[in-house]
């Protein structure tokens, strides 16, 4: 269902990553209840295929087992068709860009980007995200980093297809708005555009979990407030609409003992930790500027996709079931553009 905006109409979108956290939370019935609460699409995860295709079989399929996995995508294509939901994209593909040409690394992140290419067809969806690396030994150069998505890019050409790239705000090389938004410039291809997130940037730049105070210290809060201002209106006036492919909404909790600074047992950095288990609904708890971000963005121009992709388990715990958070979820897009 669209939201009204001025004289436009906002589609709406669901990460399927972002809603239920028991094992009988299963793909059909999160299904059910994005559709039953008036979402028009899903961001379909790689990890649900994964876990769709244990449901349907017995056994969780091999990631590199794309046989079998187109036809659980072929599956996933028919049971979002019963809820009439489009699927808006395939996420996340991550640590792609920037390995060393003729590294194992770089032959295995095309191999990955054929396969989900394959399974993209199968689902039914036209849109790739791809998050800005994480990897430790990638390039430093956004050329070279550019050269590499110029590539997928044209790999995904082929058969129609767009490729959505998201900064991650821990990531190596382009943690920012305007790193990732430098790179789809120097690739210059017309199937090369952005995946823009609230929490992405506001966390980023403004926000920071390892510290006492939540936001990034080491500069004067008024002068934390100017740069962060500068970046919103440079992004207002420098990026066009139409290569925005999405806005992603999320906001983030406040941290009662802050992140160490240092990355965990799994390698993650501490904004990456943050990520994956703090990021609440707008107005459910958080504290970033997620609205002045949506207004940056808006002021492009854009007029494109909203998708809910948050990482909740607590909040999500307090809601009776995955349709009451849904609706919630939707009450909260609504209220993000009449504020």
């Amino acid at each position: 269902m669209p939201i009204k905006y001025g004289d436009s109409t906002i589609p709406t979108c669901y990460a399927t990553c972002s809603i239920g956290f028991k094992d009988s939370h299963t793909l059909p019935l999160k299904l059910k209840a994005i559709a039953d609460a008036g979402f028009d699409a899903i961001e379909l995860s790689m990890p649900e295929v994964l876990s769709y295709g244990q449901m349907l079989h017995g056994v969780k399929p091999d990631p590199a087992d794309y046989d079998t996995l187109v036809s659980i995508g072929r599956e996933i294509k028919s049971l979002t068709a019963q809820h009439n939901l489009q699927i808006l994209m395939l996420q996340p593909f991550a640590k792609f860009e920037g390995w060393p040409k003729g590294s194992k690394e770089r032959e295995d992140a095309f191999a990955r980007a054929r396969g989900w290419i394959r399974i993209m067809e199968a689902v039914g969806t036209n849109m790739l995200q791809v998050g800005s690396s994480d990897a430790d030994d990638i390039s430093s150069s956004f050329d070279e980093l550019a050269a590499d998505l110029a590539e997928l890019a044209d790999l995904c050409a082929e058969k129609g297809f767009l490729i959505a790239y998201e900064n991650w705000c821990w990531a190596t090389r382009a943690p920012r708005w305007k790193d990732v938004w430098q790179i789809v410039q120097k690739a210059n291809r017309p199937n090369l555009g952005m995946c823009l997130d609230t929490f992405q940037s506001a966390g980023g730049e403004w926000g920071d979990p390892t510290t006492k105070s939540g936001v990034v210290e080491g500069i004067s809060r008024g002068e934390l407030e100017s740069r962060w201002g500068e970046s919103l209106a440079e992004l207002s006036v420098t990026v066009p609409a139409d290569r925005i492919y999405l806005l992603q909404i999320s906001d983030a909790y406040k941290m009662d003992t802050p992140i160490e600074a240092k990355t965990n047992e799994d390698g993650l950095r501490p904004r990456g930790q943050w990520s994956h288990r703090y990021r609440p609904l707008p107005y459910d708890g958080g504290y970033l500027p997620v609205k002045e971000f949506l207004t940056a963005v808006m002021d492009t121009g854009f007029n494109g996709w909203f998708s809910v992709e948050v990482f909740d388990p607590g909040g999500q715990k307090k809601s009776v079931d995955m349709g009451d958070y849904s609706k919630k979820a939707m009450d909260s897009l609504g209220k993000l553009l009449q504020s």
